[in-house]
């Protein structure tokens, strides 16, 4: 067992306020030995580049995943455009229940971590819409994960023209991506379904 750890501190050119000329004599450093116990000692990610015991869990407060978000589904949108014999009611409708379905596997099926984690395989019980901001409810990031599906969910019933049967499949796509984001279902596992 490591009894301890030497952190190396450099305090900069500056001191006692003022600025002066940087050169080797001028370097201050401060070395600080660190005890770790057995017990609670000072937890370390060794061998990682951040700092997160669960990087799936600030995953998406990430700089620029939102926007990429609405691009990917843009681009898929622009995709499904593409292909001559849709049309447009179609191409909406596809668009919604291909997005619904994509964000149900990633979110609510999918358990565990791509990462190596040091916090004893806890999370890999849990999905990934239960490791987002460590299961806080009702999160910045929650929420925008919430309101999506229903903005687009309103933008292909508006296009479909409200039809029945493109009505009554895209309100059952939103259902079953809508639902399991509810706080009462928090690592609620209905019938069994994905237990382990």
């Amino acid at each position: 067992m490591i009894n301890s750890l030497i952190f190396i501190k450099f305090l900069g050119p500056l001191s006692g306020g003022r600025c002066r000329r940087t050169n080797i004599r001028n370097l201050e450093w401060d070395v600080q030995k660190i005890r770790i116990s057995g017990k609670g000692g000072i937890r370390m990610n060794v061998g990682v580049a951040h700092s997160e015991v669960n990087p799936n869990t600030r995953v998406m407060n990430s700089r620029g995943i939102w926007l990429a978000y609405v691009i990917s589904v843009g681009v898929l949108h622009v995709v499904l455009l593409s292909i001559p014999f849709f049309s447009i009611p179609v191409v909406w409708t596809l668009t919604n229940v291909i997005h619904n379905l994509v964000m149900y596997w990633f979110l609510h099926t999918v358990k565990g971590t791509p990462f190596e984690t040091p916090d004893q395989g806890k999370d890999r019980l849990l999905t990934h819409w239960e490791q987002i901001d460590y299961g806080t409810q009702c999160t910045s990031s929650r929420k925008f994960l919430s309101i999506s599906p229903v903005v687009l969910y309103l933008l292909a019933s508006f296009y479909t023209k409200y039809d029945h049967a493109h009505f009554l499949i895209n309100t059952t796509s939103l259902l079953s991506v809508l639902l399991p984001k509810l706080p009462q279902f928090h690592g609620v596992r209905l019938f069994g379904i994905n237990k382990y």
